[in-house]
């Protein structure tokens, strides 16, 4: 490994990533072209993220983050960003006039997510090739692609804004590798400021930097300039972020958004960051020390202003809500909450790569070996983070595309090295377990049929994972009904918000925490107190996909709720059906008022 290879532009790294982005694209639309063409959105989120462009394109202030058709008449405040709205917005506003307002939705779900791939390439493999070679940097980009949680945030019809936090890790993970201090802390502070103001789930990975460019100061203290210039972009960038996405309309401290508190948190160590550096030097105890003092007061100040948001961003959940709803979503809870079949071979990719990290660490000189050390610290943060979120493994993931492809690289080449059909056989083994370890447990689910036991569940698996209800061209055909309030599982609130004008009592978004508890225990509670708590939502309609996992879910813990009523075919007396086309498992009834 050279000690430097930044000044090689002979070498047109950038041709290489822009092919390995052209392939991927066309295999990420090969393989999501029957999602696409069946408008299937790879979840709630992302039909719910275009209802909300579509109001700002109708006119919805670009500082009213309502959306007026959950929980009506009031609407539902939500914790989304408009700064992942803008590169949606624009594809449809440019395209529009071309090929129509469909066809530009169309494109935007296609041409967003691959942009942003674009986007994640070009930092991921710019800094491959910085650090190693061309061919380093084309085999990093292609493990990105690699990735199994990468690819979920990456792929066509995502328009969630997970991507886009990926792109951020890889921004700030870029920036810290530059030679100037405040340049790069500075790149750093506002790739996380426009994480955080995308989503809070960031707090830790910006700990993660901010933690290893102290590191730098404790080693140095000509270094000190990287966390200063890192704190005050990030206070400074977040605050211009939050005011030009939310205003001042909005100033309530909110546990799950950025709020005045997260704000204030870090103005203020942000303040005592450059006080500190400005003083004379002291002994590494008493730099401790004023850290110490100076996230204190952020702290301190963070919880005078929003006690309550000490705990967690969910604090204010409502127990049913928490205990239905929030611990079922599995990409938000820890590793062994995972089905550990598919879960361990990933987690099992991000400790190889920690490994390899941890190996050029100790084979590396100089600021070779000071960079990885930080690389690998990184990249052990981002995997801590992800045992306890399990979808982080995406963050993790970014910063493990490089190590992966330097290890790759070495088994590559010991495979055309190798002598002997056995050598060859381990090296190419060896690749696999690197680049695609899922590979054994494919293998394993491919063969499983063979044995009995297993079918029977897997065919229950199937039948509550894969509806037939056909939700994609079901729900609009509501819209040949009056326009009213339906009374819905959270999971299809959102298709029937983007298919129709009906208003939702509630969706899967947990600003809408007293309507999500009606909505669950009406389906599951008692069956007398459904009417009751559908009333009080003014709903018109209930509308059930019988064999999706919501409805199966409440009826399997209250055998006589009425999700366990309607799934049975005895709706009570207060639901008159809808006669509707389609499959029988998409059923609509009318309130009786």
């Amino acid at each position: 490994m050279q000690a430097d290879r930044r000044q090689r532009a002979h070498e047109h790294p950038n041709r290489r990533i822009a092919l390995v982005w052209l392939v991927l694209s066309a295999i990420f639309v090969a393989i999501g072209f029957q999602g696409l063409s069946q408008n299937q959105f790879p979840g709630p989120d992302d039909a719910l993220r275009l209802v909300q462009v579509r109001d700002l394109l109708g006119g919805q202030s670009w500082f009213d983050l309502h959306q007026y058709r959950i929980d009506p008449p009031d609407g539902t405040l939500m914790h989304w960003s408009r700064l992942v709205d803008i590169p949606i917005a624009l594809v449809i506003l440019i395209l529009t006039p071309l090929i129509g307002p469909s066809a530009a939705e169309t494109a935007a779900m296609v041409i967003v997510p691959l942009l942003t791939l674009g986007a994640i390439l070009c930092v991921i493999g710019r800094l491959a090739w910085r650090t190693f070679d061309v061919q380093v940097a084309g085999l990093a980009c292609l493990c990105i692609g690699l990735l199994s949680p990468v690819v979920f945030q990456l792929q066509p019809m995502r328009l969630d804004h997970h991507g886009w936090q990926i792109f951020c890790v890889a921004l700030a993970l870029g920036a810290v590798s530059i030679r100037a201090p405040w340049k790069g802390g500075a790149i750093a502070g506002l790739a996380m400021a426009w994480g955080l103001s995308i989503s809070i789930e960031l707090l830790p990975m910006a700990a993660a930097f901010g933690g290893v460019l102290a590191i730098r100061w404790f080693r140095d203290r000509a270094e000190r300039w990287w966390l200063t210039a890192y704190m005050q972009a990030l206070a400074a960038g977040w605050a211009i972020l939050f005011l030009a996405t939310r205003g001042i309309g909005d100033l309530a401290q909110h546990c799950d958004a950025v709020s005045p508190a997260h704000l204030g948190f870090f103005v203020i160590t942000a303040l005592g960051t450059g006080a500190i550096a400005a003083a004379p030097r002291v002994p590494a105890f008493a730099l401790a020390g004023l850290f110490g003092l100076a996230g204190a007061a952020g702290l301190t100040f963070f919880g005078l202003s929003s006690p309550t948001c000490l705990a967690t961003p969910f604090a204010e959940l409502d127990p049913v809500v928490r205990d239905f709803w929030h611990v079922n979503i599995l990409e938000g809870r820890p590793f062994w909450e995972q089905e550990l079949l598919s879960a361990i071979p990933l987690l099992a990719q991000l400790i190889i790569a920690l490994v390899a990290s941890g190996l050029l660490a100790l084979r590396s000189r100089n600021w070779l070996r000071i960079w990885w050390t930080e690389y690998t610290l990184l990249l052990l943060a981002g995997i801590v983070l992800a045992l306890f979120v399990w979808r982080s493994t995406a963050l993790a993931g970014v910063i493990a595309a490089i190590p992966l492809a330097w290890l790759a690289t070495r088994l590559l080449r010991r495979l055309r090295l190798a002598e002997g059909p056995g050598a060859k056989a381990l090296s190419a083994a060896a690749i696999v377990l690197v680049l695609l370890p899922a590979t054994p447990v494919t293998l394993y689910k491919l063969v499983e049929p063979a044995f009995g036991s297993s079918v029977a569940q897997n065919a229950l698996t199937e039948q509550v994972a894969e509806s037939r209800c056909m939700l994609s061209e079901q729900t609009p055909k509501l819209g040949a009904l009056p326009t009213g309030v339906i009374f819905a599982p959270l999971d299809i609130g959102p298709s029937i918000l983007l298919k129709s004008d009906h208003a939702v009592v509630a969706t899967g978004h947990h600003r809408a925490n007293i309507a999500m508890r009606d909505v669950i225990l009406a389906f599951s509670g008692d069956l007398m107190d459904a009417p009751v708590r559908v009333a009080e939502h003014g709903a018109d309609y209930v509308v059930l996909c019988t064999d999706t996992a919501e409805p199966t879910f409440y009826a399997e813990a209250n055998p006589e709720g009425l999700a366990a009523q309607l799934i049975a075919g005895n709706p009570p007396a207060w639901l008159s059906a809808v006669p509707m086309d389609g499959p029988a498992e998409f059923q609509v009834w009318r309130v009786e008022k």
